[in-house]
């Protein structure tokens, strides 16, 4: 790989983290948080774990280390079919 296309490819790396630092950032400001566990099948907010991408990869509904945002606050108290929301990745079989 020459110079040119290492330089390409570190630019937009740091691009890419830094647009995923300022979404998180944006969420925060608007009072959301990252709920786990309550998200139907495909409609995650995004990165569920080995075997998914990014939004929309979720394959279950409900599925334990898929997230979407919530209210703040407001996580553990959401109720699903599965139990309730949580602020870290649930283990479910």
């Amino acid at each position: 790989m020459d110079r040119r296309s290492l330089n390409l490819a570190l630019a937009g790396s740091l691009a890419a983290a830094l647009s995923l630092l300022a979404a998180s950032a944006s969420a925060k400001e608007a009072g959301k948080e990252k709920c786990f566990g309550v998200a139907l099948k495909g409609q995650n907010d995004c990165a569920a774990g080995p075997g998914t991408t990014c939004a929309g990869s979720s394959k279950t509904d409900y599925q334990g280390n898929a997230w979407k945002y919530v209210p703040t606050g407001t996580c553990t108290s959401l109720k699903t079919p599965r139990g309730k929301g949580s602020l870290e990745p649930i283990t479910r079989s």
